[in-house]
């Protein structure tokens, strides 16, 4: 997939370096697996230019974390500048569908993080996840949050 996407965005013109996991994966001929692909792009791209490319192998469709598509994404401020982001609470929420999905611990593990240094609003995630069909794996993460906050889950 990530050689597909990368042939794509180089046949609209678009020079755009694999790194990370799915270019450790092609390097270990598949022995380690990564679940997303990041491409850095070197050199000016306009938005419509990278939509053209990606929908020429299939990527469509608006923000979304799970089959939920009401994301509103958040202003983040620091000294630097800012930039758009996920809340917390979708950030969290983000992470858990790889733990749902992919059984992913590590994911697990920084969406508890998450959990625990920022407000975020655990009721909307519980309903988020039964709706996924994942309630199970939300009293899962509860019990993790709980434990490493050092009480018991509610």
């Amino acid at each position: 997939m990530a050689v597909a996407v990368g042939d794509a965005l180089r046949r609209h013109g678009i020079r755009a370096v694999l790194t990370g996991g799915a270019c450790a994966s092609l390097y270990t001929r598949g022995a380690y697996q990564s679940r997303d692909m990041d491409f850095i792009v070197v050199g000016p791209v306009t938005q419509p230019g990278l939509d053209r490319a990606m929908a020429s192998v299939g990527f469509r469709g608006p923000l979304a974390i799970g089959d939920d598509y009401q994301i509103a994404p958040t202003t983040r401020s620091i000294a630097a500048g800012r930039a758009l982001a996920l809340s917390a609470t979708d950030s969290c929420r983000d992470r858990l569908a790889a733990f749902y999905h992919w059984n992913d611990r590590q994911s697990l593990d920084v969406a508890v993080s998450i959990a625990r240094r920022n407000r975020v609003d655990l009721a909307r995630i519980r309903r988020w996840s039964a709706r996924e069909g994942f309630a199970d794996r939300f009293v899962e993460f509860r019990a993790e949050l709980a434990r490493r906050r050092g009480r018991r889950a509610r």
